[in-house]
């Protein structure tokens, strides 16, 4: 048996154990490269370890660390007691609220299940409060995660770009953000269409009241630290004014995203700059947020970069690629690979597969005629629409804060039935709307 099927065996194997079992696959993709780069490869362990990639690594780090701040010091409530009052209290427009402001923490560098983690509760709490169907509010929240989950300065953003960095692809980020948001806003339209959306028009709670938002706000459980003492409290505790710091915090992330779009820095280490910075400030109210970086992501970025690698040096890309080309077109290979991403990542990591699919389909890239940009764009996004699965962090997300008005059973039918059409139906729309009009 060749390196390369050695390669793609134990890819599968570490797919299926951290999915059956709650073990990060990071820890696990490890151990794969470990065993697969030494005993199928004859690398040395310096060989096999040069894969780690430093670069997304400092990136999710500087982002999530910047990201715990804004949540500590209430800067995330703050955004949206900031968009619910800005619609006027208009229940109707409260889920595209909800999906605007997912869009917007992903958008600026929060993971995708941690901006799920603090919108979805407060979501839902509107939902159950103000008769919202809960699906449509659950999947708004998740949809709006991954609109904007491909900006520039993003983790998935920054993760796709890098790989086509290193694979020699054009720059494409505009077109994958895009790409990522257009879908997603048009599922969440018919999402509005389909679960009761316009009978919501005309519909309105008072947001100038504070103690109404506050008990919403409270019912998703966000919570921040209480002044100097590195403690908790409810955020309706809080002042109703903009503080100083949080004043500075959304500076902080303008600043962030324009030095690294403007003049092409580090993500990294902008957006690490700009926490320690703020931390500096309010040493005591954020010492506790480096606590707060998504360490398993790091973990999980950090080995199946690793092995991303173990699998190039055996060719295994190459193989798959060219089995894939070897279809008689390249537009039939490509809705292959959109299915193999849309499957996986409803039952796996999002982060953990986009390092792998995306260099997999470089021989279609070179030899079929398919737009790169495209095609990234379709891989990426039907490996990520997926997350609304109760498999998925995502998903499972959204099925652990259902609201009182509606009882589990139903709602996780609910949820699987609607994932089992985006996984069947997904990526071969994707697929069309991408890939064949750059064919």
């Amino acid at each position: 048996m060749g390196p390369e099927w050695v390669a793609i065996i134990a890819l599968v194997a570490l797919f299926v154990i951290g999915t059956v079992l709650p073990i990060n696959m990071g820890a696990l993709a490890f151990v794969a490269a470990w065993l697969v780069g030494m005993y199928s490869l004859d690398l040395d362990e310096k060989e096999i370890i040069s894969g780690i990639s430093g670069d997304l690594i400092l990136t999710i780090v500087g982002v999530t660390y910047l990201f715990a701040i804004a949540r500590n010091n209430g800067t995330v409530d703050l955004i949206v007691r900031t968009a619910v009052k800005a619609v006027g209290g208009r229940v109707v427009l409260i889920p595209w609220v909800m999906f605007g402001v997912t869009a917007v923490l992903t958008g600026v560098g929060a993971v995708s299940p941690a901006a799920c983690a603090i919108i979805g509760p407060i979501a839902l709490g509107f939902a159950g409060r103000y008769g919202i169907n809960p699906l449509m509010m659950g999947m708004f929240v998740v949809h709006g995660a991954q609109g904007g989950g491909f900006s520039p300065i993003s983790i998935y953003g920054s993760l796709t770009n890098s790989v086509m960095d290193d694979a020699g692809l054009p720059n494409s980020e505009l077109t994958i953000f895009l790409a990522s948001l257009v879908v997603n806003l048009l599922m969440a339209g018919i999402l509005f269409v389909l679960l009761g959306g316009r009978e919501l028009m005309g519909v309105r709670i008072d947001a100038d009241d504070p103690d109404t938002l506050d008990e919403d706000l409270h019912r998703g459980g966000a919570t921040v630290p209480a002044r100097g003492m590195g403690a908790t409290a409810p955020t309706g505790t809080q002042a109703l004014g903009v503080r100083r710091d949080q004043v500075l915090t959304l500076v902080a992330f303008v600043a962030v995203a324009g030095i690294a779009l403007a003049y092409d820095k580090n993500i990294g280490f902008v957006s690490i700059t700009a926490a320690v910075v703020l931390a500096m400030l309010s040493p005591n109210e954020h010492k506790d947020a480096i606590k707060q970086v998504a360490w398993p992501t790091v973990l999980l970025v950090a080995g199946i970069s690793t092995y991303a690698t173990i699998l190039e040096t055996a060719g295994s890309p190459e193989f798959v690629g060219d089995w894939a080309a070897g279809l008689g077109v390249a537009a039939l290979g490509a809705l292959v690979l959109c299915y193999v991403g849309g499957v996986v990542s409803a039952f796996a990591s999002s982060t953990a597969l986009l390092p792998v699919i995306i260099p997999i389909g470089l021989p279609l890239i070179a030899d079929g005629g398919i737009s790169a940009g495209l095609f990234v764009a379709a891989l990426a996004v039907s490996s990520t629409i997926v997350d609304v699965s109760p498999f998925s962090t995502n998903g499972a997300l959204m099925l652990a804060n259902k609201p009182d008005t509606i009882t589990e059973p139903v709602y996780y039918r609910q949820i699987l039935t609607y994932s089992v059409i985006v996984v069947l139906a997904g990526p071969l729309l994707v697929w069309a709307a991408l890939v064949l009009p750059g064919w």
